[in-house]
């Protein structure tokens, strides 16, 4: 007996039930790879060489450029790094203000339908529990209802159908969970990376502020000898007239 048989044989001995939690398992298997699909994307970029590239351009006064390479960037972080650069804000809590606002925007698709994934292995696990209760129910009524001699028959088939909707629901059940937990840490995963990108650049252009804010508090070195120079003209001139 091959695998397939021995499914096939296991399917049909766990009664009504069994359908219901395939049809359930086929729901979590596609909104999983879908998933999968559009969180790999997001996840696909080098955020820590985005995030230099995009501070040292701030940092050497490259706007544009910063802009340009944060609309390449398909992701997250290049959404909220786009918003804060076109902003055109200048103080640090209206950069925060703005890229808060983009994070929730950004953010939000990568965590939908997630929580149905866990949602519905709470479901197989509970119809199966329900399987195992209508076996065990109908083992019963027919022993009961049944001649002596086809008692432990009936009561067998009963038993076989109430465990296998039972073993059936937790088959689903453990991955869907699983696969859960995995989409929520790289959803978080991406939610950090929006973060530093956040922080580093507004610090990067806090930095940038201040520097071009900056006046030149000490003369140069032409006008310190033309200073000196002024005095000792002065001082030639009253030598003169003496």
């Amino acid at each position: 007996m091959n695998a397939l048989s021995w499914f096939a044989s296991f399917f049909q001995g766990g009664g009504p039930f069994m359908i219901v939690i395939l049809g359930t398992g086929l729901v979590i298997l596609a909104l999983s790879l879908e998933r999968f699909w559009v969180i790999s994307r997001a996840s696909a970029w080098n955020a820590g060489k985005f995030t230099r590239d995009l501070c040292d351009r701030v940092k050497r006064g490259d706007l544009r450029g910063a802009v340009d390479l944060s609309s390449k960037v398909k992701s997250p972080a290049g959404r909220v790094a786009h918003a804060v650069l076109t902003s055109g804000a200048r103080t640090e809590q209206q950069l925060m203000g703005a890229a808060d606002g983009e994070a929730n925007l950004a953010l939000a698709p990568y965590s939908r339908r997630i929580p149905h994934i866990g949602l519905l292995g709470n479901v197989a696990t509970l119809l199966g529990l329900l399987g195992t209760i209508f076996g065990l129910t109908t083992a019963f009524a027919a022993v009961g209802a049944a001649d002596p001699s086809q008692r432990s028959a009936f009561l067998a088939a009963g038993i076989s159908q109430a465990l296998n909707t039972t073993a059936f629901g937790l088959i689903v059940a453990v991955p869907a969970l699983m696969v859960h937990g995995f989409l929520v840490s790289r959803v978080e995963a991406i939610a950090e990376q929006v973060d530093e990108v956040c922080v580093r650049l507004v610090r990067a252009m806090m930095q940038a502020g201040q520097q071009q804010s900056q006046p030149s508090a000490q003369p140069g070195p032409e006008a310190s000898h033309a200073g000196a120079a002024r005095p000792a003209a002065a001082a030639a001139r009253t030598a003169g007239a003496r």
